[in-house]
């Protein structure tokens, strides 16, 4: 296997036709290459931007939208979109960092429907919110639960 890129401008060099790194190249803040999969991060400002310019490189697919509870590392969450592009046969991670106490980014689902159910659980179970979702409510946990059960600091056995 090949070894791990983890340097962002090695990143770009290896590749320098990649399709997604050319569309991400004024938008990116890291980059890294680790067993044949490649993740872009952005900045939460730049995620309709970015999930644009990858919609018109090819990329027309998003598979998954999930998130990861750093805690207790700032910053906490990252959420993480998987987008393919069929005609292309590629993949990639873009990923966005976002801050504890401000766990706050926009909605792509002016840009892929599909994200709706996807942003709907990692804001029910994380707590993250997506700003002009059209019906951001919880998807899995009852109306009245109290708390995320994702996080790291929720209790095992809930609040009682």
């Amino acid at each position: 296997m090949e070894p791990a890129i983890l340097d962002t401008q090695a990143v770009f060099d290896k590749f320098p036709e990649e399709p997604a790194l050319k569309a991400l190249s004024d938008l990116a803040t890291a980059a890294k290459y680790d067993r044949a999969e490649l993740t872009v991060t952005v900045d939460r400002e730049n995620i309709i931007a970015a999930c644009k310019a990858l919609k018109a490189a090819g990329y027309n697919f998003l598979e998954d939208v999930t998130a990861v509870d750093w805690y207790p590392s700032e910053p906490r969450f990252q959420v993480s979109y998987s987008i393919l592009s069929i005609p292309l046969k590629r993949r990639l991670r873009l990923a966005v960092r976002l801050a504890g106490d401000d766990a706050a980014l926009d909605s792509i689902t002016s840009l892929w429907p599909s994200a709706n159910f996807y942003e709907r659980e990692v804001f029910d179970l994380f707590g993250i919110h997506f700003g002009g979702h059209p019906n951001l409510r919880r998807i899995m946990m009852p109306e009245d639960w109290q708390g995320h059960p994702l996080r790291k600091d929720y209790p095992v056995e809930g609040y009682r």
